[in-house]
């Protein structure tokens, strides 16, 4: 026979355990739905644990910076590299921080604090960096096919998430990935695609300067007589069997400045203007003048030849009027 047991009375504690988990479960929820009640800054939720890399290593840092890096430095030099060691990094950096070293101060100037003028440096801004093909390529997608001013705000958002990680941005670079036979060749992706394999290290300079450029081609990949290699005599630390090692494992593979893509022989006409970009200034100023000079020597020529011709057909008609008579008389007076 089954017993009954007796009502709880109001107040007393729950027997079982079910019960004092329903009863904290709904203490919570409404802990929750208390106003002002946040969870702190620095909150961290145990199914998603803190990273462990450094966050410049992290594949999100990396490739904020690989777009950034895109889109404000105007010339990029891609090399190819296999297997240099960290020894053999650091010393084809300590020669090529010497060379741009020697290179004289541009004459671009930028104003100075006080008002005046100070000449523009760009040797400390220069780097040579390794990257990540992989993350660089989706850079590159990122920059070149998303546009983040025709981002579009989403439904009960605050605000318009139009940075590089956003949804968006991901929508993009996918669309891009889908097809890549709809990728024009024309386009900045599409001629720096074939150059993205295997390793890829950068040379990185935040203006266009010549100089420096010569500079570096003529430590990273010389090819003489327009970038020779520094003599043993001025430079006896470029012959050293680490630099010339690591040399041996890096390959110009072509570069993008001020947005064109260039192939090993344009990087280096680039580098060999002469007077940096004064210099092609310059030589762009003497051809206008040129072909002014011309232009007017044409004209000129075309007005006199016009001139010469009626002339000699108002002579004619003189003489038509005068007859053969006036034409005896000055003959005669040729004569006499």
């Amino acid at each position: 026979m089954s017993t009954v047991s007796a009502p709880r009375p109001r107040g007393a504690t729950p027997r079982t355990q079910s019960e004092t988990c329903l009863r904290l479960q709904s203490r919570s929820y409404a802990s929750l739905s208390i106003p002002g009640l946040a969870l702190p800054a620095d909150y961290v939720p145990p199914t998603q644990p803190p990273s462990a890399r450094r966050p410049e290593v992290r594949k999100a840092q990396l490739l904020r910076t690989y777009t950034s890096l895109l889109r404000s430095t105007p010339l990029i030099l891609m090399f190819q590299h296999n297997n240099l060691t960290a020894t053999e990094w650091a010393a084809i950096r300590r020669e090529l921080n010497l060379a741009l070293a020697n290179v004289p101060v541009p004459g671009a100037t930028t104003p100075a604090a006080d008002g005046s003028d100070a000449p523009l440096d760009i040797t400390s801004k220069i780097q040579l960096q390794v990257v990540r093909t992989r993350i660089f390529d989706v850079a590159l997608k990122v920059v070149e096919f998303f546009d983040p001013a025709a981002v579009q705000a989403e439904a009960g958002a605050k605000g318009v998430y139009n940075h590089d990680l956003s949804r968006a941005a991901f929508a993009a670079m996918k669309g891009a990935s889908a097809d890549p036979s709809k990728i024009p060749e024309s386009s900045t992706y599409g001629e720096l695609a074939p150059l993205m394999v295997g390793p890829l290290a950068l040379l990185t300079l935040p203006a266009v300067s010549p100089a420096h450029l010569a500079a570096a081609l003529s430590i990273l990949a010389p090819s003489p007589p327009a970038f020779p290699a520094p003599t043993r005599k001025k430079n006896p630390g470029y012959y050293d069997a680490t630099v010339q090692n690591g040399l041996q494992k890096l390959l110009l593979v072509g570069g993008r400045i001020e947005g064109k893509v260039f192939d090993t022989d344009g990087v280096r006409w680039v580098g060999g203007i002469e007077g940096g970009l004064d210099g092609l200034r310059a030589q762009l100023v003497a051809m206008l003048q040129q072909a002014g000079v011309g232009l007017t020597t044409v004209l000129e020529g075309a007005g006199k030849s016009l001139y010469v011709t009626m002339e000699s057909r108002k002579e004619m008609l003189e003489k038509d009027e005068k007859g053969p008579e006036a034409g005896a008389e000055a003959e005669a007076e040729k004569k006499e």
